[in-house]
């Protein structure tokens, strides 16, 4: 009998219905205090059939928290959240523009994040410089969750449009303490003329470009039109589109995957200077004039070269090293990178990006090999 009376039993545990699950977390600063907001979906409609829910609104339930420290503002949502808040489904946090420009607050939040154990270390990272409200309470297509959204599942999108690389909350932190490197934070905001329902406009997520940094200080913020050269750097990039030439008359579009880049630091006269070698793989998309496959190669090459290009100089006035120069430098020559930074944290100039071959390979035609000849 004794025994009995030592079994484990259910002391801790708790109704599943009965918890505010927090989807994403919003993080701002005003008036000298942190603002902490939460969305909480209601997963009781998730239950239903797909079917039955198809088009029908579910709302978001919105929480807002203040405080000295971000711990405080997460305990401000305690006091009215009625139920309890359970955060181990958490996808995404999104920052203000404002948060953003303080290092430390961001290191901060993230710390504390990162430090409660319900919280995954894969949470997806985004700035804003929309009202965090609104983006909080955006729906997706055909009036679904932000679960099935940009917002916090960014690799539907990306597998098909890839421009810039969704970032998990690791991943931007890592590259902010990483000496010679520019940090990127996606950029989410709302789009309202893109989509309709029947009459109604409906306004959806887009990413509209990213925020930077180096080490301890806030760099600034670029559109994705000026980050286009930046993608075909980029591994991971599984999808993107090309106007060859990039003109009002185009002859053809192509697709482009799998990029495999170089960036070599060659030092002259003890300078500094950068060598790009890119061969990346296309198919066709669209013939809008009969062209020879060799010369679309070229064509597709010269665009990419001239996008690189355009991208750097519009991250040299800005003094973001967009293109991850400074970041090579420092793994292959870290003496000379340590000598120039001490003279300069920003050691780029027009002349410091120097040679970009470019390698485009048509791999196949589509459906209609024929006209590709």
């Amino acid at each position: 009998m004794v025994q009995l009376f030592l079994l484990t039993g259910c002391w801790n545990s708790k109704d599943i219905q009965t918890m505010a699950y927090v989807t994403a977390v919003g993080m701002d600063y005003e008036n000298g205090k942190y603002v902490t907001y939460v969305q909480v979906l209601n997963f009781a409609s998730f239950a239903k059939s797909e079917s039955a829910m198809m088009g029908k609104n579910i709302p978001s339930w919105i929480g807002k928290g203040e405080g000295v420290t971000v711990t405080e503002t997460f305990n401000a949502i305690y006091e009215t959240s009625q139920l309890r808040v359970y955060w181990g489904h958490v996808k995404a946090i999104v920052c203000t523009e404002r948060f953003l420009k303080n290092t430390d607050r961001v290191k901060e939040a993230y710390d504390m994040v990162n430090r409660y154990r319900e919280i995954r270390y894969n949470v997806l990272f985004y700035g804003t410089k929309e009202s965090m409200k609104d983006i909080f309470v955006q729906k997706s297509i055909l009036n679904l969750s932000p679960i099935d959204s940009l917002l916090d599942s960014p690799s539907q999108i990306y597998s098909q449009r890839s421009y810039i690389t969704p970032h998990e909350g690791f991943k931007v932190i890592s590259e902010i303490n990483e000496a010679g490197q520019s940090a990127l934070m996606p950029s989410i905001s709302l789009d309202k003329h893109a989509w309709s329902e029947d009459e109604h406009p409906k306004s959806m997520y887009r990413i509209d470009g990213a925020f930077y940094y180096s080490q301890d200080k806030y760099l600034g913020w670029m559109s994705e039109h000026e980050l286009q050269g930046f993608r075909w750097l980029e591994e991971k990039l599984q999808r993107t589109s090309i106007n060859i030439p990039d003109s009002n008359n185009p002859v053809a579009a192509l697709v482009l995957i799998k990029p495999k880049s170089r960036i070599i630091p060659v030092i002259r006269d003890g300078q500094v200077y950068y060598t790009i070698k890119l061969h990346i793989n296309a198919y066709i998309d669209e013939i809008v004039k009969d062209t020879p496959i060799k010369e679309m190669e070229l064509l597709a090459a010269q665009v990419i070269e001239d996008q690189l290009r355009s991208t750097y100089a519009i991250g040299l006035k800005k003094k973001i090293d967009v293109l991850q120069l400074g970041e090579r430098l420092y793994r292959k020559y870290p003496k000379k990178w340590h000598e120039l930074n001490k003279e300069n944290d920003f050691h780029l100039n027009a002349n410091s990006l120097d040679t970009i071959t470019v390698k485009v390979q048509v791999v196949h035609s589509g459906k209609y090999k024929d006209r590709a000849n």
